[in-house]
């Protein structure tokens, strides 16, 4: 398909499910964000868009906020498994990474609230190997047809739009089994920096991994990785602060029993791999 088809083709499943309102996000190489809210999901400016894309623009969409959707996103999900998901039921998976990373844009039995999305997106992204790190329940998601320019310009696709009749019940989550109101994330938003820089993104991508669960060493590596073209032979020091840092700001349980530096000493071949 060419790249226009692409995006007619994921903008068509999100119809098929439901989808009429949406939010555009364009993030220019310079890091100002342009957004257009609550648009028909059928009139998007995307010839405006294109042009912002071939200039490096991020272009970015989600379901327009305020409003509860029949939707849950799922990022840098392995390209066999979104596959299977998508084999199972109702969703969209977009390929965003020449390494095989997608996204999946789960479709659900029923309209869940942005609260309840977030319930839905946590549960789910620790059983299938999700990005803990993008779970907001309003989060962002790259609109296929155009390109990923941090991933150096690959074109971002759609590789399955699967409408079997077969929607993901989210009753099977125990906290919303029996109301569709979830409880907020805890402090989550109060958290979340204004610091728009790389390192406050990473700030705020670190703090909500460890509020996800996710272990102190396995963060440390997975911020190296990250700083590691931009903060060159300082990354370790920086990614070792970092964390110390957002350790005692979230209050993590690790913070309490060890000192922060017998927590940032991960296996070696840990290192090696988010080095390579």
């Amino acid at each position: 398909m060419r790249a226009h088809e692409h995006t007619r083709s994921m903008l068509a499943w999100w119809h098929e499910i439901g989808i009429d309102r949406a939010d555009l996000a364009v993030r220019r190489p310079s890091g100002a964000m342009i957004w257009h809210r609550d648009l028909d999901a059928t009139s998007l400016p995307l010839a405006w868009a294109r042009a912002q894309n071939v200039r490096r623009a991020e272009v970015y969409v989600r379901p327009a906020r305020g409003y509860a959707w029949p939707l849950v996103l799922l990022d840098d999900v392995a390209t066999p498994r979104a596959r299977a998901v998508a084999h199972k039921y109702d969703a969209l998976v977009v390929e965003t990474s020449p390494a095989g990373g997608c996204h999946i844009w789960l479709a659900c039995d029923r309209p869940l609230a942005e609260s309840s999305r977030l319930t839905a997106q946590r549960w789910l992204a620790q059983r299938i190997a999700a990005d803990l790190g993008s779970i907001s329940g309003e989060h962002l998601g790259r609109l296929a047809g155009f390109k990923n320019w941090k991933r150096n310009g690959t074109w971002v696709n759609v590789l399955a739009a699967s409408l079997h009749g077969r929607r993901w019940d989210p009753s099977v989550v125990p906290s919303l089994c029996s109301t569709e109101k979830a409880p907020p994330a805890p402090s989550r938003r109060r958290r979340r920096s204004t610091d728009t820089s790389p390192s406050g993104k990473e700030w705020g991508w670190v703090c909500g991994l460890l509020e996800a669960g996710t272990p102190p060493d396995l963060v440390y590596v997975r911020l190296l990785e990250k700083a590691r073209t931009r903060r060159g032979c300082d990354a370790p020091r920086y990614a070792r602060r970092t964390l110390e840092r957002a350790l005692a700001r979230t209050g993590h349980a690790a913070a309490r029993r060890v000192r922060p530096r017998e927590i940032l000493r991960p296996n070696p071949e840990e290192v090696r791999l988010a080095q390579v």
